[in-house]
């Protein structure tokens, strides 16, 4: 059976919203039912029917859609929601979704500030819910056989992790010309406290943790607004200390102008270390210290199971960002099926990022906001 789901935001225009439609539907394990597509009621109405909901299922607001769905019948209404609006739309219809029963989907970063996060944290463990956050990059399998291969004690003990994520599309004030993208994520009263950071910072953060399997614990922090004009961070970069010791670099800019979406992880340890690049995510480059330089591919019977489980085609045949964000919707359907048939143990028995990673997320952006207008050389990381 196919779980139902409704989704929030996502309306014309929108680029967050088709991905997660498209990702949700790649596995054919969920099926789209209703949604309030937009704060715009005729949009959000509009949007629904193109997308070949009936009418009467496209809602004029999120509250009217988890209001209307909880009164049909348990075979009909939703029973997920997917939330893909800016991040000042998280928390309200998250919450709301998980006081009426219904499990939720959300795009990152989890909410508008950290407060919020402990809130749908707690929330989620009062009511047994599923939450989980679209951490994209978590979803590849090169990247989970990183994770796989460090845990096995592959690198030794981890000590030193770079990680970098540039892009350049807001090398340009692109906000004061009406790119709605620019628009919301530029402005605070939309995005929260941070830009850069909080956009795909939080991304290079939550990879780093994920596949080390070490935490932040300490921040030393730069950031900067480099586009005169410009309200919230396009630049940031920090200093790292992790659970174990190790030390790190962080890197989030979007003023790297040139560069599209290069996110890159490199990890070392004492017996070697490993590489990752989102332009060639099919790769991992595995570096022994006393052997040569290992090319691991994507597709082939040598990954761990992981890794394997989050593949669809044979060596030679690329995926990418849409099966990355497929693999975090199949873990999230099997953990929304396995709740409904009283087998569901709690997120961390899944491969997905939920409501700790987005706590985490909401420390980091924070914290690298706090560490960047302090004095102090080093700032403590939760």
């Amino acid at each position: 059976m196919k779980i139902r789901y409704g989704m929030i935001g996502g309306g014309e225009g929108s680029f967050i919203g088709a991905v997660h439609r498209k990702a949700a539907a790649l596995d054919s394990r969920f099926e789209l039912v209703c949604g309030a597509f937009s704060s715009c009621p005729d949009k959000a109405k509009r949007s629904g029917t193109a997308l070949g909901l009936s009418a009467d299922r496209c809602y004029g607001s999120f509250a009217d859609m988890m209001e209307a769905e909880r009164k049909l019948p348990p075979a009909e209404r939703m029973q997920a929601v997917s939330i893909v609006t800016p991040n000042h739309v998280h928390f309200a219809p998250a919450m709301m979704a998980l006081d009426l029963g219904f499990h939720v989907i959300i795009d990152k970063p989890i909410a508008f500030s950290l407060e919020e996060a402990e809130l749908l944290h707690a929330k989620v463990q009062e009511t047994g819910l599923v939450l989980a956050l679209t951490h994209t990059y978590t979803g590849y399998p090169m990247v989970k056989e990183a994770r796989h291969r460090i845990a096995e004690g592959g690198l030794g003990a981890i000590r030193k992790i770079f990680v970098e994520y540039p892009q350049g599309w807001l090398s340009t004030f692109l906000e004061a010309d009406g790119n709605k993208q620019a628009g919301w994520r530029t402005d605070p009263s939309k995005s929260g406290a941070g830009g850069a950071t909080g956009d795909i910072g939080t991304h290079a953060a939550n990879l780093a943790e994920y596949v080390s399997g070490l935490h932040i614990t300490q921040i030393c922090a730069d950031i900067n607004i480099v586009v005169e004009g410009r309200k919230l961070d396009d630049d940031a970069a920090a200093l790292l200390k992790f659970s174990n010791g190790a030390s790190g670099c962080l890197i989030a800019t979007q003023v790297a102008a040139g560069e599209e979406n290069n996110l890159k992880l490199r990890i070392y340890g004492e017996k070697g270390g490993c590489e990752w690049s989102h332009t060639d995510p099919n790769t991992l480059l595995w570096k022994p210290l006393d052997a040569p330089v290992q090319v691991l591919r994507a597709g082939t019977g040598y990954l761990c199971e992981a890794a394997q489980n989050g593949l669809r085609l044979p060596a030679g045949h690329p995926e990418g960002y849409l099966e990355a964000f497929a693999n975090i919707y199949v873990s999230f359907a099997q953990a929304v099926h396995d709740h409904a048939t009283g087998t569901y143990s709690g997120e961390e028995a899944y491969d997905f990022p939920g409501t700790a990673d987005g706590v985490r997320g909401m420390r980091f952006v924070e914290g690298m906001i706090a560490s960047g207008k302090s004095d102090q050389k080093w700032t403590p990381f939760g």
